[in-house]
Protein backbone atom coordinates (compact mmCIF):
# COMPACT_ATOMS: atom_id res chain seq x y z
CA UNK A 1 0.00 0.00 0.00
CA UNK A 2 3.02 2.30 1.13
CA UNK A 3 4.21 2.22 -2.71
CA UNK A 4 1.26 2.79 -4.57
CA UNK A 5 0.89 5.77 -2.25
CA UNK A 6 4.06 7.20 -3.17
CA UNK A 7 3.98 6.70 -6.60
CA UNK A 8 0.99 9.12 -6.05
CA UNK A 9 2.69 11.93 -4.14
CA UNK A 10 6.20 11.81 -5.27
CA UNK A 11 7.45 14.02 -7.64
CA UNK A 12 10.47 15.04 -9.53
CA UNK A 13 12.82 17.51 -8.37
CA UNK A 14 16.79 18.78 -8.11
CA UNK A 15 17.57 17.77 -4.76
CA UNK A 16 19.68 15.00 -4.24
CA UNK A 17 19.64 11.93 -1.46
CA UNK A 18 22.32 9.57 -0.39
CA UNK A 19 21.80 6.31 1.59
CA UNK A 20 25.23 5.55 3.26
CA UNK A 21 24.61 1.99 3.79
CA UNK A 22 26.91 0.19 6.22
CA UNK A 23 26.65 -3.65 6.11
CA UNK A 24 26.06 -5.00 9.73
CA UNK A 25 25.89 -1.42 11.49
CA UNK A 26 24.41 -2.24 14.68
CA UNK A 27 26.51 -3.97 18.08
CA UNK A 28 26.18 -4.84 21.35
CA UNK A 29 28.11 -3.44 23.92
CA UNK A 30 30.99 -5.30 24.73
CA UNK A 31 31.37 -3.48 28.31
CA UNK A 32 33.62 -0.73 26.53
CA UNK A 33 30.52 0.01 24.11
CA UNK A 34 29.72 -0.97 20.52
CA UNK A 35 31.76 -0.91 17.61
CA UNK A 36 29.85 1.85 16.56
CA UNK A 37 30.19 3.74 19.90
CA UNK A 38 33.94 2.99 20.47
CA UNK A 39 35.08 4.27 17.18
CA UNK A 40 36.19 7.74 16.36
CA UNK A 41 33.51 9.14 14.08
CA UNK A 42 33.24 12.89 14.47
CA UNK A 43 32.05 13.41 11.12
CA UNK A 44 28.83 10.91 11.83
CA UNK A 45 28.65 12.45 14.86
CA UNK A 46 28.67 16.17 13.81
CA UNK A 47 25.53 14.64 11.08
CA UNK A 48 24.17 13.42 13.91
CA UNK A 49 23.90 16.57 16.39
CA UNK A 50 22.79 18.36 13.33
CA UNK A 51 20.06 15.83 12.43
CA UNK A 52 17.95 13.27 13.67
CA UNK A 53 18.48 9.65 14.80
CA UNK A 54 16.98 6.87 15.69
CA UNK A 55 16.43 2.70 14.92
CA UNK A 56 14.59 0.82 12.38
CA UNK A 57 13.63 -2.68 12.62
CA UNK A 58 14.20 -4.19 8.82
CA UNK A 59 11.62 -6.51 9.10
CA UNK A 60 9.57 -7.10 12.79
CA UNK A 61 10.89 -6.63 15.84
CA UNK A 62 12.32 -9.59 16.99
CA UNK A 63 12.91 -11.12 13.74
CA UNK A 64 16.52 -11.52 12.08
CA UNK A 65 16.93 -10.59 8.52
CA UNK A 66 18.58 -11.93 5.85
CA UNK A 67 20.75 -9.50 3.41
CA UNK A 68 17.91 -9.41 0.88
CA UNK A 69 14.62 -8.63 2.58
CA UNK A 70 16.90 -6.12 4.78
CA UNK A 71 17.85 -4.22 1.13
CA UNK A 72 14.39 -4.20 -0.10
CA UNK A 73 13.12 -2.83 2.91
CA UNK A 74 16.15 -0.09 2.83
CA UNK A 75 14.35 0.64 -0.57
CA UNK A 76 10.79 0.97 0.33
CA UNK A 77 10.23 -2.59 -0.68
CA UNK A 78 7.50 -4.58 1.91
CA UNK A 79 10.00 -7.42 2.87
CA UNK A 80 7.10 -9.86 3.47
CA UNK A 81 4.94 -8.86 0.09
CA UNK A 82 8.62 -8.91 -1.80
CA UNK A 83 9.90 -12.42 -1.01
CA UNK A 84 13.32 -12.51 -3.06
CA UNK A 85 15.68 -15.44 -2.69
CA UNK A 86 18.97 -14.83 -2.24
CA UNK A 87 20.11 -16.85 -5.06
CA UNK A 88 18.47 -14.42 -7.75
CA UNK A 89 20.37 -11.40 -5.88
CA UNK A 90 23.67 -12.98 -6.72
CA UNK A 91 22.96 -13.75 -10.17
CA UNK A 92 22.08 -10.27 -10.82
CA UNK A 93 24.77 -9.21 -9.15
CA UNK A 94 27.34 -10.85 -11.63
CA UNK A 95 25.35 -9.89 -14.26
CA UNK A 96 23.84 -13.16 -15.56
CA UNK A 97 21.16 -12.26 -17.33
CA UNK A 98 18.03 -14.23 -15.77
CA UNK A 99 15.43 -15.20 -17.27
CA UNK A 100 12.12 -15.93 -16.34
CA UNK A 101 11.46 -19.29 -15.03
CA UNK A 102 15.13 -19.43 -14.01
CA UNK A 103 15.43 -20.69 -10.59
CA UNK A 104 18.49 -19.59 -8.93
CA UNK A 105 20.44 -20.38 -5.30
CA UNK A 106 23.40 -18.73 -3.92
CA UNK A 107 26.33 -20.96 -2.88
CA UNK A 108 28.87 -21.02 -0.36
CA UNK A 109 32.11 -23.09 -1.42
CA UNK A 110 32.67 -24.73 2.42
CA UNK A 111 34.71 -27.32 4.22
CA UNK A 112 33.33 -30.73 5.35
CA UNK A 113 35.53 -33.08 7.62
CA UNK A 114 35.89 -36.75 6.65
CA UNK A 115 32.56 -37.23 8.01
CA UNK A 116 30.54 -35.19 6.30
CA UNK A 117 30.46 -32.62 9.07
CA UNK A 118 30.62 -28.85 8.17
CA UNK A 119 33.47 -27.29 9.94
CA UNK A 120 34.03 -23.94 7.54
CA UNK A 121 30.74 -22.50 6.06
CA UNK A 122 32.94 -20.25 4.54
CA UNK A 123 35.63 -22.77 3.70
CA UNK A 124 38.09 -19.93 5.11
CA UNK A 125 36.47 -17.35 2.96
CA UNK A 126 39.05 -18.58 -0.02
CA UNK A 127 40.42 -16.11 -2.35
CA UNK A 128 38.27 -14.52 -5.40
CA UNK A 129 40.84 -16.23 -7.58
CA UNK A 130 40.48 -19.79 -5.98
CA UNK A 131 36.63 -19.58 -6.47
CA UNK A 132 36.72 -18.65 -10.02
CA UNK A 133 38.98 -21.83 -10.48
CA UNK A 134 36.39 -23.90 -8.66
CA UNK A 135 33.46 -22.48 -10.30
CA UNK A 136 35.02 -23.62 -13.95
CA UNK A 137 35.19 -27.13 -12.57
CA UNK A 138 31.65 -26.90 -11.97
CA UNK A 139 31.29 -26.19 -15.09
CA UNK A 140 31.76 -29.53 -15.95
CA UNK A 141 28.76 -30.88 -14.59
CA UNK A 142 25.96 -31.51 -17.13
CA UNK A 143 22.50 -32.30 -16.22
CA UNK A 144 20.11 -34.29 -18.17
CA UNK A 145 16.61 -31.82 -19.14
CA UNK A 146 18.17 -28.33 -17.68
CA UNK A 147 21.05 -25.94 -18.11
CA UNK A 148 23.03 -25.39 -15.02
CA UNK A 149 25.29 -22.00 -14.99
CA UNK A 150 27.84 -21.82 -12.24
CA UNK A 151 29.09 -18.08 -11.82
CA UNK A 152 31.57 -16.71 -9.04
CA UNK A 153 30.62 -14.26 -7.06
CA UNK A 154 33.40 -13.13 -4.99
CA UNK A 155 35.44 -14.80 -2.18
CA UNK A 156 33.40 -18.04 -1.40
CA UNK A 157 30.39 -17.02 -2.73
CA UNK A 158 28.78 -18.17 -6.06
CA UNK A 159 25.89 -18.32 -7.63
CA UNK A 160 24.12 -21.36 -9.52
CA UNK A 161 21.09 -21.19 -12.39
CA UNK A 162 18.92 -23.95 -13.31
CA UNK A 163 17.37 -23.37 -16.53
CA UNK A 164 14.73 -25.51 -18.27
CA UNK A 165 11.27 -26.59 -18.37
CA UNK A 166 8.97 -26.81 -15.06
CA UNK A 167 11.33 -25.60 -12.60
CA UNK A 168 10.39 -24.14 -9.21
CA UNK A 169 12.01 -22.01 -6.21
CA UNK A 170 10.32 -23.94 -3.96
CA UNK A 171 13.36 -25.81 -2.61
CA UNK A 172 14.66 -26.00 0.83
CA UNK A 173 18.50 -24.21 1.59
CA UNK A 174 21.00 -27.14 1.85
CA UNK A 175 23.17 -25.01 4.24
CA UNK A 176 22.44 -26.38 7.75
CA UNK A 177 23.51 -22.29 9.18
CA UNK A 178 26.18 -24.32 11.95
CA UNK A 179 29.24 -25.95 11.97
CA UNK A 180 29.99 -29.71 13.23
CA UNK A 181 26.11 -30.77 11.17
CA UNK A 182 25.78 -32.15 7.37
CA UNK A 183 24.50 -30.28 4.66
CA UNK A 184 20.98 -30.77 4.30
CA UNK A 185 19.25 -32.86 1.62
CA UNK A 186 17.89 -30.66 -0.49
CA UNK A 187 13.79 -31.21 -0.49
CA UNK A 188 10.79 -29.48 -1.90
CA UNK A 189 8.96 -26.68 0.84
CA UNK A 190 5.98 -27.92 -1.15
CA UNK A 191 3.55 -30.57 -2.84
CA UNK A 192 4.10 -28.88 -6.27
CA UNK A 193 5.39 -31.67 -8.40
CA UNK A 194 8.04 -28.60 -10.59
CA UNK A 195 9.46 -28.49 -6.65
CA UNK A 196 9.73 -32.20 -6.37
CA UNK A 197 11.65 -32.01 -9.86
CA UNK A 198 13.73 -29.31 -9.04
CA UNK A 199 14.86 -30.57 -6.13
CA UNK A 200 15.56 -33.45 -7.29
CA UNK A 201 17.82 -31.90 -9.78
CA UNK A 202 19.81 -29.97 -6.97
CA UNK A 203 20.19 -33.49 -5.07
CA UNK A 204 21.98 -35.05 -8.39
CA UNK A 205 24.37 -31.49 -8.81
CA UNK A 206 25.26 -31.67 -5.22
CA UNK A 207 26.23 -35.37 -5.78
CA UNK A 208 28.48 -34.29 -8.60
CA UNK A 209 29.55 -31.25 -7.07
CA UNK A 210 31.28 -32.61 -4.39
CA UNK A 211 32.74 -35.56 -6.65
CA UNK A 212 34.12 -32.70 -8.46
CA UNK A 213 35.67 -30.33 -5.29
CA UNK A 214 36.28 -33.72 -3.01
CA UNK A 215 40.18 -32.95 -3.33
CA UNK A 216 39.87 -29.02 -3.31
CA UNK A 217 40.27 -28.72 0.33
CA UNK A 218 39.54 -26.59 2.56
CA UNK A 219 36.67 -25.53 -0.72
CA UNK A 220 35.57 -29.13 -0.91
CA UNK A 221 31.82 -28.80 -0.71
CA UNK A 222 29.30 -26.06 -0.85
CA UNK A 223 26.31 -25.15 0.53
CA UNK A 224 23.21 -23.71 -1.66
CA UNK A 225 20.46 -21.44 -0.08
CA UNK A 226 18.31 -18.93 -1.35
CA UNK A 227 16.84 -20.79 -4.31
CA UNK A 228 14.35 -18.82 -6.18
CA UNK A 229 12.66 -18.08 -9.47
CA UNK A 230 12.93 -15.29 -10.99
CA UNK A 231 9.96 -12.27 -11.19
CA UNK A 232 10.16 -8.16 -11.91
CA UNK A 233 9.58 -5.60 -9.06
CA UNK A 234 8.42 -2.34 -9.58
CA UNK A 235 11.61 -0.22 -10.06
CA UNK A 236 12.17 2.96 -7.97
CA UNK A 237 11.81 4.95 -11.11
CA UNK A 238 8.68 4.36 -11.66
CA UNK A 239 7.44 4.29 -7.94
CA UNK A 240 9.84 7.45 -6.24
CA UNK A 241 10.59 9.56 -9.84
CA UNK A 242 14.09 8.91 -9.45
CA UNK A 243 17.39 8.39 -11.31
CA UNK A 244 18.96 6.04 -8.87
CA UNK A 245 22.23 4.74 -8.42
CA UNK A 246 24.46 1.92 -6.81
CA UNK A 247 28.22 1.94 -5.48
CA UNK A 248 28.67 -0.84 -3.80
CA UNK A 249 31.94 -3.59 -4.17
CA UNK A 250 30.04 -6.39 -3.48
CA UNK A 251 27.86 -8.31 -6.65
CA UNK A 252 24.78 -9.82 -4.00
CA UNK A 253 24.08 -5.61 -3.58
CA UNK A 254 24.74 -4.57 -6.61
CA UNK A 255 22.14 -7.73 -7.85
CA UNK A 256 19.20 -6.28 -5.03
CA UNK A 257 20.47 -2.69 -6.72
CA UNK A 258 19.34 -3.96 -10.02
CA UNK A 259 16.51 -5.55 -9.11
CA UNK A 260 15.10 -2.15 -8.46
CA UNK A 261 16.05 -0.81 -11.23
CA UNK A 262 19.37 0.77 -9.95
CA UNK A 263 22.28 1.71 -12.35
CA UNK A 264 24.91 -0.46 -11.39
CA UNK A 265 28.27 2.25 -11.49
CA UNK A 266 32.11 1.04 -11.04
CA UNK A 267 32.77 1.26 -7.56
CA UNK A 268 36.43 -0.50 -7.39
CA UNK A 269 37.33 -2.03 -4.45
CA UNK A 270 37.63 -0.23 -1.37
CA UNK A 271 35.28 2.93 0.54
CA UNK A 272 38.04 5.59 -1.06
CA UNK A 273 37.49 4.08 -4.80
CA UNK A 274 33.62 4.50 -3.62
CA UNK A 275 33.74 7.95 -3.02
CA UNK A 276 35.80 8.37 -5.99
CA UNK A 277 33.04 7.02 -7.90
CA UNK A 278 30.60 8.86 -6.33
CA UNK A 279 31.85 12.43 -7.00
CA UNK A 280 32.77 11.26 -10.31
CA UNK A 281 28.63 10.66 -10.82
CA UNK A 282 27.41 13.57 -8.70
CA UNK A 283 25.57 15.26 -11.79
CA UNK A 284 24.33 12.55 -13.51
CA UNK A 285 21.85 11.15 -10.76
CA UNK A 286 19.57 11.62 -8.18
CA UNK A 287 19.73 9.19 -5.28
CA UNK A 288 23.49 7.72 -4.30
CA UNK A 289 23.16 3.69 -2.66
CA UNK A 290 26.57 3.78 -1.04
CA UNK A 291 27.57 0.46 0.37
CA UNK A 292 30.26 -0.56 2.91
CA UNK A 293 30.47 -4.13 3.17
CA UNK A 294 33.51 -4.91 5.83
CA UNK A 295 31.28 -3.66 8.60
CA UNK A 296 28.78 -6.83 8.12
CA UNK A 297 32.01 -9.23 7.30
CA UNK A 298 34.19 -8.11 10.48
CA UNK A 299 30.83 -8.79 12.47
CA UNK A 300 30.37 -12.40 11.08
CA UNK A 301 34.35 -13.43 11.86
CA UNK A 302 34.17 -11.42 15.81
CA UNK A 303 36.03 -8.98 14.83
CA UNK A 304 35.02 -6.23 17.05
CA UNK A 305 39.24 -3.94 16.25
CA UNK A 306 37.82 -4.07 12.12
CA UNK A 307 34.38 -3.43 12.71
CA UNK A 308 35.92 -0.14 14.46
CA UNK A 309 38.54 0.30 11.78
CA UNK A 310 35.96 0.35 9.15
CA UNK A 311 33.51 2.74 10.41
CA UNK A 312 36.83 5.03 11.14
CA UNK A 313 37.90 4.93 7.43
CA UNK A 314 34.57 5.39 6.14
CA UNK A 315 33.91 8.34 8.43
CA UNK A 316 37.14 9.70 7.92
CA UNK A 317 35.73 10.27 3.90
CA UNK A 318 32.04 11.59 5.00
CA UNK A 319 33.00 15.33 4.90
CA UNK A 320 33.57 14.96 0.65
CA UNK A 321 30.51 13.29 0.49
CA UNK A 322 29.09 16.50 2.74
CA UNK A 323 31.08 18.50 0.52
CA UNK A 324 28.61 17.63 -2.35
CA UNK A 325 25.68 19.45 -0.37
CA UNK A 326 22.94 16.90 -1.01
CA UNK A 327 19.36 17.53 0.10
CA UNK A 328 19.37 14.62 2.57
CA UNK A 329 22.10 12.18 3.46
CA UNK A 330 20.35 8.80 5.49
CA UNK A 331 23.15 6.58 7.30
CA UNK A 332 21.89 2.94 8.57
CA UNK A 333 22.67 -0.90 8.26
CA UNK A 334 21.00 -3.78 6.35
CA UNK A 335 20.63 -5.24 9.71
CA UNK A 336 22.74 -5.62 12.81
CA UNK A 337 25.65 -8.15 13.07
CA UNK A 338 27.00 -7.99 16.68
CA UNK A 339 30.43 -9.22 16.49
CA UNK A 340 30.22 -11.09 19.54
CA UNK A 341 27.08 -13.11 18.12
CA UNK A 342 29.00 -13.35 15.08
CA UNK A 343 25.95 -13.21 13.12
CA UNK A 344 22.68 -11.06 11.62
CA UNK A 345 20.90 -10.62 14.62
CA UNK A 346 17.32 -9.04 15.44
CA UNK A 347 18.64 -5.70 17.54
CA UNK A 348 17.15 -2.93 15.68
CA UNK A 349 19.82 -0.25 13.28
CA UNK A 350 20.95 2.82 14.57
CA UNK A 351 19.26 5.53 11.97
CA UNK A 352 20.59 9.07 11.27
CA UNK A 353 18.67 11.84 8.84
CA UNK A 354 20.62 14.81 7.85
CA UNK A 355 18.82 17.60 6.15
CA UNK A 356 18.00 21.50 6.47
CA UNK A 357 14.81 19.73 7.27
CA UNK A 358 15.60 17.38 10.07
CA UNK A 359 14.18 18.43 13.57
CA UNK A 360 17.38 18.06 15.88
CA UNK A 361 16.90 16.25 19.16
CA UNK A 362 19.03 15.21 21.93
CA UNK A 363 21.30 13.08 20.39
CA UNK A 364 24.80 14.44 19.50
CA UNK A 365 26.77 11.71 18.46
CA UNK A 366 26.28 8.64 16.87
CA UNK A 367 25.79 5.40 18.26
CA UNK A 368 23.18 2.79 19.89
CA UNK A 369 22.98 4.67 22.86
CA UNK A 370 22.36 8.03 21.62
CA UNK A 371 19.59 6.59 18.67
CA UNK A 372 17.57 5.67 21.93
CA UNK A 373 17.08 9.35 22.77
CA UNK A 374 16.67 10.23 18.88
CA UNK A 375 13.33 12.01 17.24
CA UNK A 376 13.00 9.40 15.43
CA UNK A 377 11.99 6.61 17.94
CA UNK A 378 11.72 2.90 15.95
CA UNK A 379 10.61 2.98 13.07
CA UNK A 380 9.88 0.32 10.22
CA UNK A 381 13.00 0.13 7.64
CA UNK A 382 10.87 0.42 4.80
CA UNK A 383 9.55 3.97 5.77
CA UNK A 384 13.20 5.18 5.61
CA UNK A 385 12.48 5.95 2.07
CA UNK A 386 9.70 7.76 2.43
CA UNK A 387 11.25 9.90 5.27
CA UNK A 388 14.59 10.38 3.06
CA UNK A 389 12.10 12.26 0.39
CA UNK A 390 9.79 14.20 2.24
CA UNK A 391 13.15 15.47 3.87
CA UNK A 392 14.76 16.32 0.04
CA UNK A 393 10.79 17.91 -1.00
CA UNK A 394 9.94 14.98 -3.24
CA UNK A 395 6.80 14.33 -1.79
CA UNK A 396 3.13 16.17 -2.67
CA UNK A 397 0.87 16.73 -0.02
CA UNK A 398 -2.01 13.89 0.80
CA UNK A 399 -5.36 14.75 0.09
CA UNK A 400 -6.91 18.56 0.53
Amino acid sequence: MILDLLKRLSEKTDSKIVFLIFDGLGGLDTGKGTALEVAKTPNLDRLAAEGTVGFADPILPGITPGSGPAHLALFGYNPLQYEIGRGILSALGVGFEIKAGDVAARVNFATIDKNGLVTDRRAGRIPTETCVRLCDKLRQISLEGVEVFVQPEKEHRAAVVFRGQGLSGQVCDTDPQRTGAKPIVPRATTDNPAAIRTAKIVEQFLHRAFEVLKDDHPANAILMRGFDSFEALPTMQEIYKLNPAAIATYPMYKGVARLVGMTVLDAGETPETEFDCLEKHWNEYDFFYVHIKKTDSYGEDGNFEGRVHVLEEVDALVPRLVALKPSTILVTGDHSTPSPMKAHSFHPVPVLIHSPLARRDPAKVFGETACMTGGLGRVPMEYLMSLALAHSGKLQKYGA
